[in-house]
């Protein structure tokens, strides 16, 4: 049975997906931990800021915004430059 246009289009650009990823080297497991721990920090910074935008008492936005300044000081390890990610 023959195959349509559709599923060869498909098929086509899967490969030309694969074929344009650029080849990154493969990180430590300590890299891959770092990795993970950044993300992480990521993630709640995201869910404390869109917390922030709907938050209205003021205690609760305080709350918020230390919490915010703390995850960004935790973020700014991750940006020195003698880091090897």
């Amino acid at each position: 049975m023959a195959r349509g246009f559709d599923s060869k289009f498909v098929e086509a650009q899967q490969e030309e997906a694969l074929r344009d990823k650029p080849a990154r080297p493969a990180l430590t497991p300590e890299q891959k931990a770092l990795e993970a721990r950044r993300q992480a920090i990521l993630l709640s910074r995201t869910r404390a800021q869109a917390e922030l935008e709907r938050a209205t008492a003021p205690a609760h936005r305080h709350m918020l915004e230390s919490a915010i300044a703390a995850l960004d000081e935790q973020l700014k390890t991750f940006d020195t430059p003698n880091r090897d990610l």
